[in-house]
């Protein structure tokens, strides 16, 4: 059997091409978290830690928001007039219905984890592990909803027992609904992002950010 060259360098060629391994393809909302710690203090310790002030932090309790990142990608996120906000819930279909409110990220729904109490604006949130929304009525009308709905964390229609993202979200697992202070920020974030801003050792601020929006509610742990 005879090959010319030009087959033999064509078949080297395929070859050659289907052994590249292509790169893995990104999420378009990629998983994020924010952590701070509270009620902890600074102690000097016998040998200097690797930290600003060569001490360390001890006794603190973790409070953690983890969350999906979508990017703004040039998008008019919030819109105007009556349709502000309508762009944010997600799209429904015949046998799923849109929900009534944001799940403020992306894919699994934004969950809220704390080894310590919180209090926002008098209504208490136990430790442990809860699901929060955003119900944006207006450009100033903004309201966290802290709920014990447990997050699917693949998406499963038939699970009535928990949510994917926002969908199937009703009132009735609500633990706090708090009215949160939305201003404008001086700089745009390309990617939506939740922070811990104004920290003391007790209380803060629980932030969204994302466009040129930032929505906080206030907080204080509790022991």
């Amino acid at each position: 059997m005879r090959f010319s060259v030009a087959g033999i360098a064509a078949f080297a060629l395929s070859t050659a091409v289907l052994g590249v391994q292509q790169p893995p393809q990104r999420p378009m909302s990629p998983d994020g978290s924010a952590q701070t710690q509270v009620l902890g203090k600074w102690v000097k310790p016998e040998r200097p830690a690797f930290t600003v002030g060569r001490q360390q932090y001890v006794g603190g309790k973790w409070i953690e928001v983890t969350y999906g990142r979508p990017l703004q990608r040039q998008r008019d996120l919030f819109g105007s007039g009556p349709n502000y906000g309508k762009a944010l819930n997600d799209v429904g279909t015949a046998t799923i219905p849109a929900p009534p409110v944001w799940r403020a990220g992306a894919n699994v729904s934004t969950r809220l984890k704390s080894e310590v109490g919180l209090d926002f604006s008098g209504k208490t949130v136990p430790a442990g592990e809860h699901t929060m929304f955003i119900d944006v009525k207006g450009p100033t009308e903004w309201t966290l909803i802290i709920s014990s709905w447990p997050a699917q964390l693949k998406y499963d229609p038939n699970d009535k027992a928990a949510l994917w993202g926002a969908y199937g979200y009703t009132s009735e697992k609500d633990v706090a609904r708090v009215p949160m202070k939305v201003e404008t920020l001086p700089f745009e974030m390309d990617q939506l992002t939740w922070a811990f801003v104004d920290m003391t050792n007790d209380s803060g601020r629980l932030a969204l950010m994302w466009g040129k929006t930032m929505a906080s509610a206030p907080f204080k742990a509790t022991q």
